[in-house]
């Protein structure tokens, strides 16, 4: 939240440019980078918290359970798309009385909050996957630091139209985050967009797919060990 308010500020007169996008304040263009931001961060909790739990022994108790071995991963991954879909909600609730609004209506918010979740199980799942592999919470802690480049080699914080370093328009179109920034986006500019909304719930929903079955081949390989 705090970095939402101090971009707001410090690149608020972006929005006078020439072939800036017309909205009603620079909040508009990024609220989907900051909101999604924070969904990305809060992603690793649940490759800290499973991390934890081999680390402390609670895993193994697991596996002595008569529980599905896929609901321990599953389980993980439900959670962190509750909260993926809260943080975005909290993002829209709290920019309101800043006469934010979304464009697209009550569907444009259950959409953000959808790829909010979806963002977050995908990314969630890799870190449990590299949690499952490791067992380590410090080995966990160099992820961090590549959302964090991830974000900013993306359209998260200005249009790339505007931007003059080509390598940059390069490497942030061949960017998926730039795609789930722009088609949300949309939706809280312009309004409701079929294509937009299918878009954006489209590319997360597969790579939220991709790391589960990611995470359940190193879940499989590390009952094949134990």
């Amino acid at each position: 939240m705090f970095f939402l308010v101090l971009n707001n500020f410090s690149l608020g007169r972006s929005v006078d440019l020439p072939g800036f996008p017309e909205v009603d304040s620079y909040l508009q263009f990024i609220l989907p980078g900051n909101a999604l931001q924070a969904v990305m961060f809060a992603s690793t909790a649940a490759g800290n918290e499973m991390a934890l739990d081999i680390e402390g022994g609670f895993f193994d108790r697991l596996l002595l359970s008569p529980v599905r071995r896929t609901a321990i991963l599953l389980g993980r991954l439900a959670g962190a798309a509750t909260l993926g879909a809260l943080c975005v909600l909290i993002f829209v609730v709290v920019t309101l009385p800043f006469g934010f609004r979304i464009r697209a209506g009550v569907p444009g918010v259950l959409v953000f909050m959808a790829v909010g979740a979806l963002l977050c199980i995908a990314l969630g799942g890799l870190s449990v996957a590299a949690a499952i592999k490791t067992g380590s919470v410090e080995a966990l802690q160099g992820i961090f630091p590549i959302y964090f480049v991830l974000v900013f080699l993306s359209s998260a914080f200005f249009p790339l139209d505007l931007v003059e370093a080509q390598w940059f328009k390069v490497v942030a179109r061949l960017n998926p985050l730039s795609v789930i920034f722009d088609s949300t986006r949309h939706l809280i500019i312009d309004g409701w967009d079929w294509g937009q909304a299918g878009l954006a719930v489209g590319v997360t929903g597969l790579a939220a797919v991709a790391a589960v079955g990611v995470g359940n081949v190193a879940l499989q390989r590390r009952l094949a060990t134990m």
